[in-house]
């Protein structure tokens, strides 16, 4: 087999697959022996976990795998590695170290190909500023990258999923569309220069994003992957205990994605991310269906969902393209039932 990872033998469509959301899962782990350490300041329903090792300095971790999604080994690696630095950003951390997470079918494809892979990955992390200073392998019949990433974060300034509060501005840090373009790879939809595109976007680091909301001071952050923007809006409103509003037409989307989307290339993880979020959504009539479906498109290693107070929107908008992270304004935080969502055009 030569250099590729063919998307079409191991992709299960760019994102979460899955037929449960958040909720389920946290519902889950909530049945699980409780944790009662002080020094835990973060675990479950969090991206990340934050255990305190003094007043001032708490150590901040994730772990993140991916199947491929895209089929050059080196961009995948590349992808995977952002994707999994993601969470500790989401936070308001600073990485600081990573291991790698490798399952690969070593009797199937050539060893040449997990080089790649992990090149593509220690290329990432040394973008970022850290080293791979190990890590853990498997012998699976479907190739996974990822990696366990240690941070730390001074525990008065880490940055929760769950401080959204009314009055608070929605501000969103990558544009949507990629599990579309991810997709349209995998069914041979998409054009030249579409690849080229999508790993720009998901490659891109959400470090100067995280740089700038602790420069500005915000309230809540989290990062938007597999549940899509409204899973993860919903996650973040119903852990703060309110209502959010999202305006359609403010929502930044890959201009390929449109077209792409029109013509099918909708991932599993998006039409279950839409039936999860059908009963926690009011959608405005005149949001068209496939604006509907892009709003709930499953990403991977897409941008930060961040809710700042609406006196310092202008300000982090402001501190973020001078990082050249291109963001936008899409929606408010309101009082109202805890996670419910209404769509607006």
């Amino acid at each position: 087999m030569d250099g590729v990872l063919r998307l079409t033998a191991y992709s299960p469509g760019s994102g979460c697959a899955s037929k449960v959301g958040p909720q389920d899962l946290y519902e889950l782990l909530h049945r699980l022996p409780a944790l009662d350490d002080p020094r835990v300041l973060a675990g479950v329903g969090e991206d990340a976990s934050v255990f305190r090792l003094r007043e001032d300095l708490a150590v901040v971790q994730t772990v993140d795998v991916i199947t491929p999604v895209l089929d050059d080994p080196r961009a995948f690696g590349a992808v995977a590695a952002a994707n999994a630095m993601s969470d500790i950003y989401a936070m308001g951390a600073v990485p600081l170290f990573a291991l790698n997470v490798v399952a690969f079918p070593v009797r199937m494809l050539p060893l040449g190909i997990l080089e790649a892979i992990m090149q593509g990955g220690a290329a990432k992390a040394a973008e970022a500023g850290i080293p791979i200073v190990g890590g853990h392998s498997l012998d699976d019949p479907t190739p996974k990258y990822g990696m366990v990433v240690t941070g730390v974060a001074d525990p008065a300034r880490i940055v929760r999923k769950s401080g959204a509060r009314p009055g608070d501005r929605l501000v969103l840090t990558k544009p949507l569309g990629i599990g579309v373009l991810t997709t349209a790879l995998v069914q041979g939809r998409a054009g030249a220069g579409v690849e080229e595109r999508v790993l720009a976007v998901m490659g891109h680091l959400n470090r100067a994003a995280a740089e700038a909301m602790q420069t500005v001071g915000v309230s809540a952050c989290t990062d938007v992957t597999g549940f899509g923007l409204l899973g993860h809006l919903h996650e973040m409103s119903k852990q703060s205990g309110v209502a959010a509003t999202v305006t359609q037409g403010r929502v930044p989307v890959l201009a390929e994605a449109w077209e792409l989307l029109r013509d099918g290339a909708v991932s599993q993880g998006t039409r279950n991310n839409f039936r999860l979020l059908r009963d926690r959504v009011k959608w405005h009539p005149a949001v068209p269906a496939e604006a509907r479906t892009m709003l709930c498109d499953a990403q991977t290693s897409g941008g930060l969902l961040i809710a700042v107070p609406g006196e310092r929107a202008e300000t982090l908008l402001t501190t973020l393209a001078a990082g050249g992270v291109e963001a936008a304004v899409i929606g408010e935080v309101l009082p109202g039932p805890a996670g419910s969502i209404e769509v607006v055009p």
